[in-house]
């Protein structure tokens, strides 16, 4: 049975341009990132699947006022298996990130283009290639009239990029979608071999870090309490933390915990005036093994000492803030469901393995239920030009056929 989806699925190189070429074509952004959500591109993907032969689907729109629309739209399309005590679940992202200096693009970023195997735009890696993997492989269910082993179902969500508050949390705080026993597979990360099953996360916690002194002629220091040097002092010190929480663990990929100062704001606009106010990031990806409690006391200890140091006042406030969730179990179904299909249709060794990146599977984990992360991917997310191959597209849909029809 296998067999006749995969070669079905070898058909679809096609569908998988047409519909990567339509997903590219709308921008869908979150209010967050000036963008009106993602509903033209979800109607615009449910008027595709329909003339493709697809189920009508189940809706779970979320209310959002920040959006035109004042929705977010989360999206299910069920086929009916041999078995319904279980579900297979791939869900993916609509919404994508900016792109970004277009200067570093080589095309239009939202205008598909098409080398060979590649295709180039924003958001054709992430998560686009979970969309058309996913759907291509229930397609060949459709094809080739088969009944997977358990109820397949299909979810497109909103909101992934910024925190899926309208996404995969709105649904598991408001829908009884889920089962224990389901097996969930969410397309969203990756490496090149397509071995990494990913089954871990770090804890995350991205801190905003606000320094408040007196602004004054540059010529004048002795008037000022300036706000951008003593931020800056505690940009320096935010390197003592790799050793202060030092522990390793090969499961995660880099093996430690992680804290980087990211995204800067302006301050001033001119050269001659020291800046009264000042505004920076950190990015903080921590193992298991801390609580972040014990990151952030520390980072507030040295923001008390630049205080007096300084004069200054800084405070700290999280746009996001997660504590790692307990890990999905290498023995679990989902995982070893996935390991036969990765070893069938790539014919290398599967690994299960943990990350420094979060992913909506840490939700799913967090409300007790088993999710695997896997796909075949070039890691270019969220870069310029970025890409995906069409024939990791196809591989990647026969996993989820294998999935579907072996369990």
């Amino acid at each position: 049975m296998f067999q006749k989806l995969s070669e079905q699925i070898n058909d679809y190189k096609q569908k998988v341009i047409d519909i990567q070429k339509l997903l590219v074509s709308i921008p869908a952004l979150a209010p967050e990132n000036d963008g009106d959500g993602e509903i033209i591109k979800a109607e615009a993907l449910m008027e595709f699947l329909q003339k493709d032969g697809f189920p009508q689907p189940e809706l779970y729109p979320a209310d959002d006022k920040r959006v035109p629309s004042g929705k977010r739209p989360n999206i299910v399309y069920r086929f009916k298996g041999q078995d319904s005590s279980r579900r297979i679940w791939v869900m993916s992202h609509l919404d994508v990130v900016p792109a970004g200096e277009l200067s570093l693009w080589n095309s239009d970023p939202f205008s598909l283009k098409i080398e060979g195997d590649k295709l180039i735009g924003r958001g054709v890696e992430d998560n686009h290639q979970g969309i058309v993997s996913s759907y291509a492989a229930a397609k060949a269910l459709i094809d080739q009239d088969v009944i997977p082993k358990y109820d397949v179902c299909l979810l497109f969500v909103a909101d992934e990029e910024v925190g899926s508050t309208y996404g995969i949390q709105y649904i598991l705080d408001n829908h009884d979608l889920f089962n224990k026993d389901d097996l969930i597979i969410v397309p969203d990360a990756g490496v090149p071999s397509g071995t990494d099953i990913e089954v871990a996360e770090k804890s995350i916690v991205w801190l905003k870090v606000e320094t408040k002194g007196k602004q004054a002629h540059a010529s004048r220091p002795e008037l000022a309490k300036n706000a951008f040097k003593a931020a800056s002092n505690l940009v320096v010190k935010i390197d003592e933390l790799y050793n202060e929480f030092d522990i390793k663990d090969e499961l995660y990929e880099p093996p430690y915990s992680t804290f980087e100062p990211t995204k800067k704001e302006a301050n001033v606009p001119n050269v001659n005036t020291i800046p009264g106010d000042d505004v920076f990031y950190i990015d903080c990806r921590v193992l298991p093994d801390y609580p972040l409690k014990e990151v952030e006391d520390k980072i507030r200890m040295w923001a008390d000492e630049i205080e007096k140091r300084f004069d200054v006042k800084i405070s700290f406030s999280s746009s996001q803030r997660a504590e790692a969730a307990t890990p999905t179990s290498v023995d679990s179904p989902v995982v070893k469901a996935l390991s036969r299909a990765i070893k069938k249709v790539y014919n290398v060794q599967p690994k299960p393995c943990g990350i420094g990146g979060g992913t909506v599977a840490a939700i799913f984990r967090r409300a007790g239920y088993s999710a695997a992360v896997w796909s075949k991917l070039n890691e270019t997310a969220h870069q310029p030009n970025e890409y995906a191959y069409i024939s990791n597209i196809l591989g990647d849909a026969k996993v989820f056929a294998h999935v579907f029809v072996e369990g």
